[in-house]
């Protein structure tokens, strides 16, 4: 709560002689309405900046079950399928971790579901939902991912989303994110729009829509919170297969918390992840013959739902979601990229956040909300990224 507003501060008891008292009491004193009318005005203040949440109306979506789109990708022993086939349970422990795939390729869609975390401590821990060719073309393959990275107690969730195409894995599009809300005790819908050549639409002021190039976008909740559009000088990059979705749990302690430092701890095991109301909307196509299934339909049917259109309360809340809780972009590492990749939007408000790392100026405002009151960091002790 943003303590600055003066309707929050604590009035100090003040002495005085008995008139004195009386005339600051009398001039201390407001009627009720005015009282009530400073609060609502302060606590508009306070809320406004910070938590835009409402600004973004839910999706309405056509769900399945798992047997309708689902299949198991490995380790079927950890997966655990709700009576209702509507949820899926995946789990890690020491002998594997699990996964699902759906059963047909996609020429372009929209991947959805909503998922909880496993909770305590995760660090090494990734969950992934994320769309893919790997199985199809090793070499040159597609991939479009979000993945939630693990931390130990007491540290908030991560996670990172990623693009590529035709194996250009040398040229990793990473953005890091924190969230506003505890992932693990309560589910929420993360998805993911890919737009091969048609059109995405932005909804502009007086309700006319202006068209945008193929593209992709993903959405926490229904705020989308990066989008990129396709350039042409992006040339291969751009995912351009058919690809499946897929969602994994898996032990990533070589890299996932901290760099590595923080590993899988199985004293904690089963760590469990689910996921429910899942979407998959596109083309289903044969993936060595993408041209073989006419797509009209499917086309018309996505560019026509609610997700292929950025309203302009959708991209005030995707503002105040980059500028307030993502903490490293690849269009932002001057180190790594020394000219921007062709695909970047560099934004003049998000720009002055972020050194020519890509990572934040202020490292400190992400964890001063999640510090105990009282404590303080010990000197030589590392930040967790």
């Amino acid at each position: 709560m943003d303590r600055s507003c003066s309707c929050f501060r604590r009035r100090r008891r003040q002495f005085s002689s008995p008139s004195s008292e009386t005339r600051t009491t009398s001039s201390l004193t407001l009627s009720s309405s005015v009282r009530i009318l400073l609060f609502i005005l302060c606590a508009s203040h306070v809320f406004s900046g910070s938590n835009p949440i409402n600004l973004a109306m839910a999706f309405d979506l056509n769900t399945i079950t798992f047997n309708q789109g689902y299949a198991p990708l490995f380790s079927d022993f950890n997966i655990y399928r709700f009576e209702d086939d509507k949820s899926v349970r995946l789990l890690l422990n020491r002998q594997s971790g699990s996964g699902i795939i759906s059963m047909d390729y996609y020429n372009f869609g929209f991947f959805s579901a909503k998922i909880k975390l496993p909770r305590k401590y995760t660090a090494g821990i990734v969950v992934a939902f994320y769309t893919s060719n790997v199985d199809m073309f090793p070499t040159t393959h597609d991939e479009l991912d979000m993945e939630f990275l693990g931390n130990v107690r007491g540290k908030p969730w991560r996670f990172q989303t990623n693009v590529y195409g035709n194996g250009s894995m040398v040229r990793g599009r990473e953005e890091r994110y924190r969230l506003w809300f505890d992932p693990s005790k309560e589910f929420h819908r993360y998805s993911i729009l890919w737009a091969r050549n048609k059109i995405m639409r932005e909804e502009v002021v007086g309700g006319h829509q202006r068209e945008k190039g193929g593209g992709w976008r993903f959405y926490v909740d229904e705020i989308p919170i990066r989008e990129i559009l396709r350039d042409e000088n992006m040339g291969g990059d751009y995912p351009s297969k058919p690809m499946s979705s897929y969602a994994t749990i898996w032990d990533a302690s070589s890299w996932a918390t901290n760099g590595g430092r923080h590993k899988v701890d199985y004293q904690f095991e089963p760590f469990t992840c689910e996921f429910r109301d899942l979407v998959l909307q596109g083309c289903p196509v044969d993936p060595t013959d993408a041209t073989s299934t006419n797509c009209l339909d499917a086309i018309d049917e996505l560019e026509s739902s609610e997700f292929a259109t950025i309203t302009p309360r959708q991209r005030q809340a995707k503002k105040w979601f980059r500028e307030k809780y993502m903490y490293y972009s690849y269009c932002y590492d001057r180190l790594r990229y020394p000219s921007p990749l062709p695909e970047c939007p560099l934004i003049s408000s998000e720009q002055e956040l972020f050194k020519n790392t890509g990572r934040l100026k202020n490292r400190q405002r992400f964890h001063r909300k999640h510090r105990s009151r009282g404590t303080r960091r010990p000197r030589n002790m590392t930040a967790v990224y």
